[in-house]
């Protein structure tokens, strides 16, 4: 008994890649890479790249669980790797975004969990929050949609 493998479901290597798919790779890049640096600039407590932020900020920040850490350096670590990927047009890219956004998760679930200074409660903090969350949900839906294209191989 042989089994044939589903042609339905086969990744045409002949599909290229639309015009956008480079745009939101790039795009993504730049990014995934901002907050990637972000991530290690707030941890390794460069004085320079924290002296806007308002003390009590930095004190919620140093006050973050290791697991919190941890799901930050998961969030902005798989994005870039789900940037790169895509970029790659490997379908491991959608995988990637999804592990980004329990990353995101993880920080967020804290955050609501525990009080905030009131530093972080303005409207910018809140919109920023909401643009990340928009862009990490937005980045795994596109990576979805490529893979069920069979852009990404």
């Amino acid at each position: 008994m042989t089994i044939e493998p589903d042609t339905a479901k086969q990744i045409d290597p002949e599909v290229k890649a639309p015009l956008h798919l480079w745009v939101v790779g790039i795009l993504s890049l730049l990014w995934s890479g901002y907050g990637c640096y972000d991530f290690v600039m707030t941890n390794v407590r460069d004085a320079g790249y924290l002296a806007p932020l308002p003390p009590d900020m930095i004190d919620y920040l140093d006050a973050y669980p290791a697991w919190v850490v941890l799901g930050w350096a998961a969030g902005v670590g798989f994005s870039l790797i789900g940037a790169l990927l895509l970029l790659g047009r490997s379908l491991w890219a959608a995988y990637a975004f999804a592990f980004s956004l329990l990353g995101l998760a993880t920080t967020q679930v804290y955050d609501f969990a525990t009080p905030t200074p009131p530093s972080m409660k303005t409207a910018t903090n809140w919109g920023m929050t909401g643009l990340i969350w928009i862009v990490a949900v937005g980045l795994l839906l596109y990576a979805i949609r490529m893979r069920t294209r069979r852009v990404l191989t």
